[in-house]
């Protein structure tokens, strides 16, 4: 079964996120300059393995990359390693402030 997902423009969005031009980030993967471009484009597909160390350059899971529910899934990932820190009591004000933006309509 068909599931309508577009890679492309999914990686562009997450590379967007980034700040990093496509160009930067196909040399920095080890790759020829246009290799993102090709992706973005519709041009070409990575690899299973291209797709993994896509995912670790952007510092996103493999899953967070087909979840559409998470807008950007690498902040995500660094308030959650920074909330590990904080004590209870910082975890609720965190938690207070989260609820407060929602209601202020922040969710974007």
């Amino acid at each position: 079964m068909y599931i309508d997902f577009n890679f492309s423009k999914r990686l562009s969005e997450l590379r967007t996120q980034k700040g990093v031009s496509a160009r930067d980030m196909s040399l920095s993967l080890g790759q020829n300059p246009t290799y993102i471009h090709k992706i973005e484009n519709g041009i070409a597909l990575p690899s299973m393995m291209g797709f993994f160390y896509i995912c670790e350059y952007l510092n996103i899971e493999p899953a967070d990359f087909f979840s559409h529910n998470v807008n950007s899934p690498a902040k995500l990932k660094e308030l959650m390693e920074d909330a590990q820190h904080l004590n209870r009591e910082q975890l609720e004000h965190l938690h207070l402030i989260v609820k407060d933006l929602l209601k202020s309509g922040g969710k974007k």
